[in-house]
């Protein structure tokens, strides 16, 4: 199947547990990637489903298996498949026969049903040991000593080396997709735009692909263009958040303090689209809550062409200071292979060399008709993941300048919307989106009324805080506060 398309459940291969193992193993080793990992019922039956993402071909294949009450464990063999099977097994009881460190992801403490408590309290949870002299453990966490979401870190070390940290959240499990059952509700959009605040316009754009391939529905093409535009404006504001945030952690403030102002410019931006910093409500099913006229495109292109500059040369001073150099280089490094084996998305794998995007393998809307060149980076290192969110700075800007001068002929409120009626029923249909941390992947399965039976969002930093666990892997302890920011990971977007 193609990114945003729906096909009837029946059409998906319903295989015997063993042989849908055999399957997904053979495809990532043949260069797919595991985009989603999931269980949903049918027909009254828990089925394992599978979305593979085969990159070269921008093709994506669905899978399905009887749950039953286990399976073959695909982590051994696919490092990628292990936080989706702990939280498989944390939410339907399924366990993968053979996991190799099978524990909470999320810590609910209900089932689906609601009626008995699978999991321990949160935070109650197993960690890696070490025997031997000098060695020991350090816990950071929940609780922080900056304004930050709660997660907890527990560092295995051998003096101020890290021979391995272990990650542990869900201090901010709301329950979404639970929540999303038997929708869409007039919530669906609300919970949609804050799975992860600073992304509301990629998780909604995720969501109303999926609504509108269900449904059938065709978006203008103005609407298309705001969207694109939006997604963009999301992804400097956080790309230049986030180096700004680099250059604090190792004390080079000049950069810093004109990054987190630019960082309000192009929230500014955003809001001059449809009055939110954060993009709430821009994006609804069928198109936009909002139109775009030539004169505020104008007046958004100026406010662009002013601050982008000031933008370039505060991180230019960034890298033309040697000491902010010299600590990016060989700092946090996660090798390509490791990437791959990990299922890295996003700035992250491009930093590995991993050249993947889905505006490039699976583009659509306006993303299908303008191509924005793939920033990669060879490294691995916190330089490396500085450097491609520079470069994609400078790409995205090229793209909304180029966009915001030539608008598509929208003269009226109808050339950026149109309804969605019913969605069709015992249908699947997967959306994936590049948000500015990387692949946003949403799955939509919809029962006999066209209800959602099951809705799965798979935010990018579910499948990259592994990422960050490698890149400590070695490292001084005291390197911790700038690989974290070096990924930028959200944590509510993995609680869910």
């Amino acid at each position: 199947m193609r990114n945003a398309q729906a096909i009837p459940i029946r059409a998906i291969p319903l295989l015997p547990a063993e042989e849908f193992c055999v399957e997904v193993l053979e495809a990532v080793l043949h260069e797919a990637r595991l985009a989603a990992l999931f269980c949903a019922p049918v027909d009254g039956e828990l089925r394992l489903f599978a979305i593979l993402a085969e990159d070269r071909l921008g093709v994506l294949h669905a899978l399905s298996a009887p749950a039953g009450s286990g399976y073959p464990s695909l982590t051994p063999d696919c490092p990628q498949a292990h936080l989706f099977e702990r939280e498989i097994w944390e939410t339907w009881g399924v366990t993968p026969l053979g996991h190799p460190w099978l524990k909470p992801v999320r810590f609910p403490q209900r089932a689906p049903s609601g009626e008995e408590a699978l999991g321990p309290e949160i935070g109650l949870a197993r960690f890696m040991e070490a025997q031997g002299e000098g060695g020991h453990e350090v816990a950071v966490g929940p609780v922080h000593a900056g304004i930050i979401e709660p997660g907890h870190f527990r560092f295995l070390c051998h003096g101020e080396d890290v021979l391995h940290l272990e990650i542990s959240l869900g201090y901010q499990h709301r329950g979404v997709e639970r929540a999303l059952t038997g929708g869409p509700g007039p919530l669906f959009l609300q919970h949609m735009q804050t799975l992860a605040g600073d992304t509301s316009i990629g998780h909604a754009t995720a969501a109303c692909q999926n609504l509108e391939a269900l449904s059938g529905a065709n978006v203008p093409a103005g609407a298309l263009v705001l969207r694109a535009i939006a997604l963009e404006l999301e992804r400097l504001a956080n790309h230049a958040g986030d180096l700004g945030a680099l250059a604090m952690d190792v004390g080079f403030l000049p950069t810093s303090s004109f990054l987190g102002r630019i960082r309000g410019d192009f929230l500014n931006m955003t809001a001059k689209l449809c009055g939110s910093r954060f993009g709430r409500g821009l994006v609804k099913p069928g198109g936009t809550g909002f139109d775009l006229d030539k004169p505020r495109a104008e007046a958004v292109r100026a406010h662009l062409a002013q601050v982008f500059p000031q933008c370039v040369e505060a991180v230019n001073l960034l890298w033309s200071t040697p000491s902010v150099v010299s600590r990016f280089e060989r700092t946090g490094v996660v090798s390509r292979v490791d990437a791959l084996a990990l299922g890295l998305v996003g700035v992250a794998a491009r930093a590995c060399d991993v050249e993947i995007d889905v505006r490039q393998d699976y583009p659509v809307g306006a993303f299908a008709y303008s191509h924005i060149p793939v920033a990669v980076a060879q490294t691995g290192d916190v330089a490396a993941r500085a450097l491609v969110r520079h470069m994609e700075l400078l790409h995205s800007e090229k793209f909304l300048t180029e966009h915001l001068t030539h608008l598509p002929g929208c003269e009226s409120a109808c050339g950026f919307r149109t309804g969605v009626g019913n969605l069709k029923p015992d249908s699947l249909a997967v959306s994936l989106v590049e948000g500015w941390r990387g692949e946003i992947c949403h799955v939509a399965l919809t029962d006999a009324t066209g209800r959602f039976a099951a809705y799965k969002v798979v935010d990018p930093s579910f499948h990259n805080w592994a990422g960050l666990a490698m890149a400590l892997r070695n490292q001084q302890i005291s390197d911790f506060p700038i690989c974290n920011k070096s990924f930028s990971l959200s944590y509510c977007g993995h609680d869910l």
